[in-house]
């Protein structure tokens, strides 16, 4: 997985962190809080390789969202449920540089044919994602 910051073409965000992967999840697991989202699960990739005898960069995959803000979207379209509740990808490349990636709001309208109301449901994670990786003040 290469590091780059910006909108790919695939519809995936990404965005240098000047935190650590956990110092970044911890961040987002407050501001989640701080806007009454469910954090649903913290997938640790690195930490399941790391207990099976594998080796990668620090890896940990945030789940998060909103029953208010999802369930009109998957109504819609049931199909979302594979993409919702919405994630954000807290890596560290093999440098040790972090950073957080996320399928855009645009992708997902795109992807599952979602209305501008319904899209604009899923148009939180940037400034989430924002706001997790901005120096602190």
């Amino acid at each position: 997985m290469g590091q780059s910051a910006g909108q790919g073409a695939d519809g995936i965000t990404t965005k240098p962190s000047p935190y650590t992967v956990d110092e970044t999840v911890s961040r987002l697991a407050l501001l989640a809080e701080q806007k009454s989202l469910t954090i649903f699960a913290v997938v640790d990739h690195s930490g399941e390789a790391q207990r099976v005898g594998l080796a990668m960069p620090d890896t940990k995959l945030v789940i998060f969202g909103s029953p208010v803000g999802g369930t009109p979207v998957m109504i819609a379209a049931p199909l979302a449920a594979l993409d919702l509740p919405l994630k954000i990808l807290v890596w560290a490349d093999s440098s040790g540089a972090v950073s957080v990636s996320y399928n855009t709001a645009q992708y997902l309208a795109t992807r599952h044919h979602l209305t501008d109301d319904l899209r604009a449901r899923l148009e939180g994670v940037e400034p989430i994602s924002d706001a997790i990786v901005a120096p602190a003040q």
